[in-house]
């Protein structure tokens, strides 16, 4: 059954939540790109987002929860799935950002943060591999079968009080269900972040930080019976604005991503933009 691998890996997360306690967490990443701040041992955390994509033909809404919890300072387990979802056959060509998992999909992660190089106070050089697998909440995505899949990314990047930046790659394959495959996913996300001077206080003042974001996809086609579908797969590259607010446990994060550049095969619809609104809190 497609549920046995993550039904057994979200037991273990609410296992692991007895053996510590609560902690503070190190922040919070940007909306669409990978990043590598992970939660502190012990800390849970709730990520509640919604992200609407919209086309020449279709405007889809997604909501979708993480939930993320510390194993480590430097290992943490992510559990995403929607809350409530479009159909449309196009959400399986993306991800809801780079963390949140494919739009349909229930996916379980490890976020793992090997390298970590503090280079001066407040200032830190680090790298993170993420690993999920994941499972379709339908039989279908539009004409075919939907399979599981496996995603892998890796990411490095730099943080301190004032600048942050995150360079990022990965790729997501489903596995053939009946005869029908959906196309792999291969992305590459950038992110460059400020911190105003005016917002480098310590709780309980406000922290506001602000992002410039870019994503570049590639989709194989999709095979459908062994055979390819032309009008299927595709690239794209958008880039973006976003904005992250942090107050004590309390999150908010609002992005956007236009198209500056997309070829998709066959006949499909453009893309005109992505929007990403996110609600967070820690415990």
């Amino acid at each position: 059954m497609h549920s046995q691998p993550l039904t057994a890996i979200f037991l273990m997360l609410l296992a692991a939540a007895g053996i510590a306690g609560p902690a503070h967490g190190e922040g919070h990443g940007p909306a669409f790109g990978l990043a590598t701040p992970t939660l502190a041992r012990g800390q849970w955390s709730s990520d509640t987002a919604m992200v609407r994509i919209v086309t020449q033909s279709d405007d889809a809404i997604v909501f979708r929860e993480m939930l993320g919890y510390g194993i480590t300072e430097d290992l943490q387990a992510l559990l995403t799935f929607p809350l409530d979802r479009s159909d449309e056959a196009m959400l399986a060509q993306t991800r809801g950002g780079s963390m949140m998992g494919n739009m349909n999909e229930v996916e379980a992660s490890l976020l793992w943060r090997f390298h970590r190089d503090a280079t001066a106070i407040g200032t830190r050089r680090e790298s993170a591999l993420l690993v999920g697998i994941s499972e379709p909440v339908d039989d279908r995505s539009g004409d075919l079968q939907a399979g599981n899949g496996i995603h892998v990314a890796a990411v490095t990047g730099y943080a301190s009080r004032t600048v942050y930046w995150w360079v990022g790659v990965g790729t997501q394959y489903r596995f053939k269900e009946s005869g029908d495959q959906l196309g792999t996913l291969y992305y590459l996300s950038s992110v460059f972040g400020w911190r105003p001077p005016v917002f480098q206080r310590d709780y309980p003042k406000p922290d506001w930080r602000l992002f410039l974001e870019g994503v570049a996809e590639r989709t194989e086609r999709h095979r459908m019976n062994g055979q390819t579908m032309p009008d299927s797969g595709g690239e794209k590259m958008l880039v973006g604005p976003s904005v992250l607010g942090l107050y004590g446990r309390w999150g908010v994060e609002a992005g956007v991503l236009w198209p500056v550049a997309q070829s998709q095969n066959g006949s499909q619809p453009e893309e005109h933009y992505r929007a990403k609104f996110v609600f967070t809190y820690w415990f």
